[in-house]
């Protein structure tokens, strides 16, 4: 799947499980509506059987008092009448609760029958009278329990309503933990990629072209994840086709370079014929500038070295308050000639790191505060330890960096406009390998604003 299936995946089975929950909480809703209209009805009809059987009993019981005094048979009609309008009601009784109600509407049945009975051939009033009493003591045991069956109806409707309040919740629940939890997966699987891509592009900034680009996810993620692997393995191509024309310039440059001094060698030692005062002057140039030259080549393969030994870094635990005093004690004597003080101060703490490289890295900036500073000066040396880092920090007191130079200090074989007070003979790669060197080590090294002098700051991260 691609990244835009995947998300879309995502908010499809996100939105079917939220959808799921709200048509079953609907489902019950219906439900429970029809549950309720149904019991509604129910309870209008039992009410109005209860009435209209307590009505029909009184038409019965008149029609047939009627009848045993007048005799008449249109009353008897009458009486039968009444009964055949109250089994509506009783029906209503009997589809209600067959059980209790429907029983009950067969006892009138046979109290009615009874009262009948009673009519029939020669009147008997002693029957007929406790027939017609049996009914209305019937009707009011059928209108009490009809207020019962209505009042347990309702009873039973607001437990089904709290059963499905309480299983609606827990579906809603399910529904938003399951939600959550298809939102975590699908988030965490279209960051992790992008973490590695980010990774790896911060990889390919930092030069470290060692570890593969590897990325895991969606397919045309990977795809990236390969074109980063192929710009990789370009990078590397290309730095060490650098490295070699490095080499190959240098090698180039010093075999003639070095004809060229044995030649001036030979005319500083008047082989040839003694040397006019002119012609003295211009050897000594040349010397001069052969030997400036030598020092460049030299340089720039240091520096080529320096990068290419800066991926290498061999760790162990190191003490940082004995790294920099043995720092300092190798720079005591070139601080001593410029009649410069350093100051000391460390907090008793450990790094994880190749102590060979950092003595460098910190040793270069020493020996540029040295060199910055005036007689009489003090470059100060401390380290700190912050939440999660070292400070490394050197201070010297020289004229400082000019803003313009700012931008390009740590640029290899940039000099900067301001000099100290004796003009240096460097060649500008010092910074340059402070921050391969820094680097390397998963920190990085900083130039902060100050009141005059030069402020450095390294930043390594603390061990674990």
């Amino acid at each position: 799947m691609s990244f835009r299936q995947m998300l879309l995946a995502g908010f499809v089975l996100i939105a079917l499980v939220l959808s799921a929950a709200a048509l079953q909480g609907l489902r019950l809703l219906e439900s429970f509506a029809q549950q309720s209209r149904a019991g509604a009805d129910t309870a209008l009809g039992l009410s109005s059987a209860t009435q209209l059987l307590a009505q029909r009993t009184v038409d019965m019981e008149r029609s047939a008092r009627q009848f045993v005094v007048l005799g008449d048979a249109a009353l008897r009609a009458r009486y039968r009448e009444a009964r055949t309008d109250a089994e509506s009601a009783l029906a209503i009784f009997f589809r209600a609760e067959p059980a209790t109600l429907g029983g009950m509407a067969d006892t009138w049945r046979a109290a009615a029958d009874q009262a009948e009975a009673a009519l029939a051939g020669t009147p008997d009033d002693a029957a007929l009278r406790e027939a017609l009493d049996r009914l209305h003591r019937i009707n009011e045991r059928l209108s009490v329990e009809a207020r019962q069956w209505i009042s347990m109806q309702n009873a039973r409707l607001l437990d089904t309503l709290e059963a499905n309040r309480l299983r609606l919740a827990w579906q809603v629940l399910l529904a938003l933990l399951v939600a959550v939890a298809l939102a975590a997966f699908f988030g965490w699987q279209l960051a992790r990629p992008v973490k590695q891509i980010e990774e790896g592009i911060a990889r390919l900034g930092d030069n470290l072209l060692d570890a593969p680009v590897d990325i895991e996810g969606p397919a045309d993620l990977r795809q990236v994840g390969q074109r980063l692997d192929w710009l990789r393995q370009r990078l590397g191509e290309l730095e060490a086709d650098r490295a070699r024309m490095l080499r190959h310039v240098s090698h180039e440059l010093k075999t003639p370079l070095a004809a060229l001094r044995e030649g001036i060698a030979l005319l500083d030692d008047e082989v040839t014929e003694p040397l006019a005062d002119g012609q003295r002057e211009v050897v000594n140039i040349l010397r001069d500038n052969a030997h400036l030259l030598q020092g460049r080549i030299e340089d720039l393969l240091d520096f080529n070295a320096a990068v290419f030994d800066a991926r290498r870094v061999q760790r162990s635990t190191i003490a940082l308050q004995a790294l920099l005093a043995q720092v300092a004690d190798g720079q005591r004597l070139q601080a001593k000639s410029r009649d410069v003080d350093i100051a000391l101060t460390s907090e008793s703490a450990t790094i994880d790191g190749d102590a060979a490289k950092l003595s460098v890295a910190i040793g270069n900036l020493l020996a540029n505060a040295i060199s910055f500073s005036a007689s009489g000066g003090v470059v100060t040396l401390k380290a700190t330890r912050a939440a999660r880092h070292i400070h490394i920090d050197c201070i010297d007191s020289g004229p400082g960096i000019a803003e313009d130079d700012i931008p390009r200090i740590f640029d290899p074989f940039f000099q900067g406009r301001r000099q100290g007070a004796t003009p240096r003979q460097g060649s500008g790669v010092g910074l340059s390998i402070v921050r391969e060197y820094v680097q390397a080590h998963g920190g990085r090294v900083l130039l902060l604003s100050g009141d005059g002098g030069a402020h450095f700051r390294i930043e390594l991260p603390v061990s674990n």
